[in-house]
């Protein structure tokens, strides 16, 4: 079992408790976490990110819970174990395509993906030394991809990657998202409110807080 979720409870300053079902994910795997705005769906990637920490639950990735290390162990980890694809690029617009990928592995410590393979299976070989300046909404997304299966996670998170999406961009993210796990064995979450995804990852849960 590669991540096993226990008992999960968050609560921001001021607000009520979120709780999160119990689920568990093995490597190759793909899980959708649907929830409307509003719901915690975000709250739990961050928990599964463990860019937030909870002191309620486990979070247990590889055999380690990351609930109970220390900031500076979990950067490493998840360097390390942990791809995320966020719903903005969030790329350094002082490096070109190639670069934002380099700095994967550099914050990893490890050799990862060889980088111009990876960007020729996305499509975007072209684009290698390319400002992110330039670069079209579409292709941002896609070196954002790039970026998260830089290091060979064996976790990839995904966060609303089709929210702006037609239902044939939907369809060609969510395959070359599924495509990339697979090659690399990793587990794939995909945190969505978009119920069109569902047609796309059978395995899904609901995060249902008000």
């Amino acid at each position: 079992m590669l991540l096993k979720v226990n008992e999960l409870q968050f609560a921001h300053p001021g607000q009520s408790t979120l709780t999160f079902k119990n689920f568990q994910v093995n490597s190759g795997e793909s899980l959708l976490i649907l929830g409307k705005s509003g719901s915690g769906k975000t709250t739990l990637l961050n928990l599964l990110a463990g860019l937030l920490k909870s002191k309620q639950g486990e979070v247990v990735l590889d055999g380690v819970n990351i609930c109970s290390i220390s900031e500076q162990e979990m950067d490493l980890f998840r360097g390390k174990n942990i791809g995320i694809v966020f719903q903005k690029p969030h790329l350094i617009a002082a490096l070109n395509v190639r670069q934002n990928l380099e700095l994967a592995h550099f914050f990893s410590k490890k050799k990862g993906q060889d980088i111009l393979r990876l960007l020729s299976d996305l499509g975007i070989s072209a684009k290698s030394n390319s400002s992110v300046l330039t670069l079209s909404e579409g292709e941002a997304q896609r070196v954002s991809i790039a970026r998260a299966l830089a290091s060979c996670p064996k976790l990839i998170l995904a966060d609303e990657p089709t929210s702006s999406l037609d239902d044939e961009n939907t369809e060609k993210v969510i395959q070359l998202l599924k495509t990339q796990a697979t090659r690399i064995g990793a587990a794939l979450i995909i945190v969505t409110h978009d119920q069109r995804v569902k047609n796309h990852v059978s395995n899904f849960i609901e995060v249902t807080n008000s």
